[in-house]
């Protein structure tokens, strides 16, 4: 078993670590937290495998600094005549300095990771994230307000910071000449960008929209901006339309990737019942029974498929082919929908037609 001491365990960077070392069954995580006293904290390095000095300079909840626990760890490491791995994050010069003089001196392995701008989840607003303020900002319908929108701002991601800390915790990190070690990818943006960004996703959450993924920073802000949702904003309504055949929902939209509806339909009730000339859909069937039928447009042959929500199997429509689904059981059936383009009332390209 392991023992890895994370140092600002109850902050930012140190929460998320802490999170994904709790997962490893052969490690133990200790936490050193503001709570906890300098004499606590040498009974952790006198026992830690792998040190994580995490404390943030200005954290408020911490009665000492990155410089002060560093020259902690470190003098009682010399006391022990222990070399154990130190990972310290962004840095004090004065720490900085203290920690290669030491590692000069004691060959002790130690790794710098002088930090731009982290953002993600458990970033406190109103603090020293950008992000986060402009990410609770949004969620909480408070105007966002930039100075300097125009300023260029350096950004990594949480989980890219933590998936290099595991590398570092692994030995899959080389130590070089100066300690220095970098997180990738790093993202240069604007403030005014990120505001913009946001407030088009607070805009699409609503309108059933979701962004573009293909942009990593743009997953990675999204994931960022749903972390300060209140309870009250996790659950939103949806508009059920609902005639004698049960009801169906538009449930997701994308300018990339098209529509997602869900569809009740009752016992012997038909849907569909018409065609398209560009638009595709794929139905699958998650409940109950159904009958699907094709037909060309220009035949009479008729083809039909049964399904049903234990077997699941995607059937596609194609373009130019007269579909219907029936509900052919006797419980509700329930239906998952795709289409490659989100629906247009002005130029629905739906065109009803018997089979």
């Amino acid at each position: 078993m392991k023992k890895v001491l994370v140092t600002g365990a109850d902050e930012f960077l140190g929460k998320n670590l802490c999170a994904m070392l709790d997962r490893d069954e052969h490690i133990e995580v200790v936490r050193f937290m503001g709570e906890n006293s300098p004499e606590e904290l040498k009974a952790h390095v006198a026992a830690a495998d792998f040190i994580f000095n995490l404390a943030s300079v200005n954290g408020t909840e911490h009665r000492t600094g990155d410089s002060d626990l560093t020259e902690i760890i470190i003098s009682h490491l010399a006391k022990l005549s222990r070399k154990t791995p130190i990972v310290l994050s962004s840095p004090t010069k004065t720490a900085e300095n203290t920690l290669l003089a030491w590692a000069k001196d004691s060959g002790n392995s130690v790794y710098l990771y002088r930090l731009p701008e982290v953002f993600g989840k458990w970033s406190k607003p109103h603090d020293n994230s950008a992000v986060a303020t402009l990410c609770y900002d949004v969620t909480h319908g408070q105007e966002l307000v930039v100075e300097d929108p125009n300023s260029p701002l350096t950004l990594v991601y949480i989980d890219d910071v933590v998936d290099e800390f595991l590398r570092t915790l692994n030995g899959e990190t080389k130590e070089t000449a100066d300690h220095s070690c970098q997180v990738r990818p790093e993202f240069t943006v604007t403030l005014n960008e990120i505001a913009n960004k946001l407030r088009e996703m607070q805009e699409g959450r609503e309108k059933l929209f979701v962004p573009n993924f293909e942009n990593a920073f743009d997953r990675d802000l999204y994931a960022t901006f749903t972390s300060y949702f209140t309870l009250e904003q996790v659950g939103y309504p949806l508009d059920q339309k609902s005639d004698d055949r049960g009801w169906l929902v538009e449930f997701i939209k994308s300018q990339q990737f098209g529509q997602i509806y869900v569809s009740r339909t009752n016992p012997g009730f038909t849907r569909a019942i018409h065609w398209h000339n560009t638009k595709v859909e794929k139905f699958l069937v998650i409940g109950g029974e159904a009958e699907i039928k094709l037909r060309q447009l220009q035949s009479d042959k008729i083809e039909t498929y049964q399904v049903n929500g234990e077997d699941l199997r995607v059937l596609e429509m194609p373009t130019g082919y007269v579909h219907s689904i029936k509900n052919t059981g006797k419980t509700d059936m329930y239906l998952l929908i795709w289409s490659q383009q989100v629906f247009d009332p002005e130029r629905p390209d739906t065109y009803f037609q018997e089979l």
